[in-house]
């Protein structure tokens, strides 16, 4: 083929990949009902007057399935990371024992459970929108090119079947969420 066209289809296939990994970032955070660090992530305090991440200044551990426990490197923090969790919005009810603070996560309410899949569902939709606006601007780009109709109309079939195979990814990815999701 062309390099033009090559470069083309592999910026396509970046910009798709980039949407796929946005997709499970974004669906990390939606939580299925069991513990997890992971559902901190996005958790930041203000520590010696910077934001910082959760992870940063303290070990986030899950001693089972329910639980959460957030260990400080300071003591002197404590007070700062419960608020800090508090006000990231999380539903969560953080405990602090003087040692740690203790997150219990409540099981999913079947109505709960259902609101989950439909923000999973938008996010894999954000990720399809995403997808076929990279398919959109390659084509754009092909159709820029000073090559052959023959070799444009190849690359634009190309280009549809990336579109095609990473839209199928993420309808697995989507599927693999809603049922860990709906799992009681």
């Amino acid at each position: 083929m062309n390099e033009e066209i090559d470069f083309i289809l592999d910026s396509t296939k970046e910009s798709m990949d980039g949407s796929i990994s946005h997709l499970e970032k974004a669906l990390v955070k939606i939580r299925a009902g069991k513990a997890s660090p992971v559902m901190l992530s996005t958790v930041m305090i203000e520590y010696y007057g910077s934001p910082t991440p959760l992870s940063q200044v303290s070990n986030i551990n899950t001693p089972d399935a329910r639980t959460i426990s957030v260990q400080p490197w300071e003591k002197s923090i404590l007070q700062d990371i419960e608020t800090a969790i508090m006000n990231a919005n999380l539903g969560f009810n953080p405990m602090n024992n003087g040692e740690m603070v203790i997150i219990n996560v409540p099981p999913l309410t079947e109505e709960r459970r259902i609101q989950l899949v439909k923000q999973a569902k938008g996010e894999a939709e954000d990720a399809k929108v995403s997808i076929r606006n990279a398919r959109q601007d390659a084509n754009k780009e092909i159709k820029r090119l000073d090559v052959s109709e023959d070799l444009k109309s190849n690359a634009e079939v190309d280009v549809q079947e990336l579109t095609d195979k990473y839209s199928q990814k993420v309808d697995a990815i989507l599927s693999v969420k809603e049922t860990e999701i709906m799992k009681v």
